[in-house]
């Protein structure tokens, strides 16, 4: 499926302006994931364009991201590790603070959930600032994972996220 091919799909987005507050034009992925056919499609070229790169796990941020990298996961045959907001996951934790616009945030990751050398797929729905994508890269490292790319099902060019993420590759399916 080529660039112009998964700019098709953003058909498939709906926008919902004014949320979560005023001036935010939000992308809703639910109208992608209710079209079994679109929805295949975005997982079907994930999978394709990281079937050979033999990655060992999946690392999906909460909350969207965990629907496309679960699934990829599965399809890939690796592993899957959700990374959640403070105090969600129930095991010792890795944890990384970030700034926001409006403050800051935190994020947790299981201790053992990556092997130093593992390689590593971060998958997320949106990438935005680039700030909690930042945060996550940050933890994989820490724990000794190979980060061997970012994926993303939407990218929001304008807001200049691929700046936080130099040090990686970055894909992302659709943009604006």
């Amino acid at each position: 499926m080529s660039q112009e091919n998964f700019n098709e799909l953003a058909k498939y987005i709906r926008d919902i302006p004014d949320f979560p507050k005023k001036g935010i034009i939000f992308k809703d992925i639910t109208t992608l994931l209710k079209d079994k056919e679109a929805f295949k499609r975005a997982l079907d070229a994930l999978y394709k364009r990281y079937k050979d790169k033999d990655i060992s796990k999946v690392v999906a941020i909460e909350s969207r991201g965990f629907i496309f990298g679960g699934a990829l996961a599965y399809k890939l045959g690796c592993g899957f590790v959700p990374v959640r907001k403070k105090g969600k996951l129930p095991s010792q934790t890795h944890a990384i603070s970030y700034d926001l616009e409006y403050g800051t945030d935190t994020l947790e990751i299981h201790t053992d959930a990556i092997e130093t050398g593992e390689k590593v797929l971060l998958v997320d729905d949106l990438l935005a600032t680039g700030g909690t994508a930042s945060a996550v890269c940050r933890l994989i490292e820490k724990m000794g994972g190979d980060i061997t790319e970012a994926a993303f099902l939407i990218e929001l060019v304008f807001l200049h996220g691929r700046e936080k993420l130099k040090d990686h590759k970055v894909f992302s399916m659709i943009t604006y």
